[in-house]
């Protein structure tokens, strides 16, 4: 992947993620080898700040919003408030799923959900998110909920020539 720099709205320079190159435009990347798959999700879960998080209703109304997380190597802290409708939807049915990356290097994650009070998490794991993410929900007052996301499942692909073999981690165990 080749990385291009663009100016954001605060003036900086800021590295762009592109697509794989491709020898031809019709002709897709070569397939990642899985082990090679997990490694780039790993260093995603690592490296992003943003995460697209899918959620739906007890009765079914789906809801989608990016949020901030932090990744401690075995889940993905994330906080909204306890009111918004994903903060209700983890609540009621204590699942999630997640999308990293672009449509053509996407990993997909499905995940159980704990939630905990502001006040639950330990100091130095609350400092970590707001580091990383540049916001601190505990300055946002108690409405805030943090969610944390263990990984049940996760999947990983690039083009259709990745759809064989996308399962990564299935029953929260990597299978590579």
């Amino acid at each position: 992947m080749e990385n291009h720099e663009a100016v954001g709205p605060d003036g900086n320079a800021h590295a762009l993620l592109q697509e794989p190159k491709r020898a031809g435009s019709a002709e897709p990347a070569e397939p990642r080898p899985r082990v090679q798959r997990r490694h780039d999700t790993e260093r995603r879960l690592a490296h992003d700040v943003d995460v697209w998080v899918a959620s739906a209703s007890a009765d079914g109304v789906p809801h989608l919003v990016p949020l901030s997380f932090d990744w401690d190597g075995e889940a993905l802290l994330l906080a909204t408030p306890a009111d918004s409708p994903t903060g209700k939807n983890l609540a009621a049915t204590r699942t999630a799923r997640l999308a990293l990356g672009r449509t053509r290097d996407v990993a997909m994650i499905e995940g159980d959900v704990e939630v905990l009070a502001m006040d639950a998490l330990p100091r130095q794991l609350g400092d970590r998110f707001a580091a990383r993410s540049g916001f601190d929900p505990r300055e946002s007052g108690p409405q805030y909920r943090w969610f944390r996301v263990t990984p049940r499942r996760v999947q990983a692909w690039r083009e259709v020539n990745e759809m064989s073999g996308r399962e990564l981690m299935r029953d929260g165990r990597w299978l590579v």
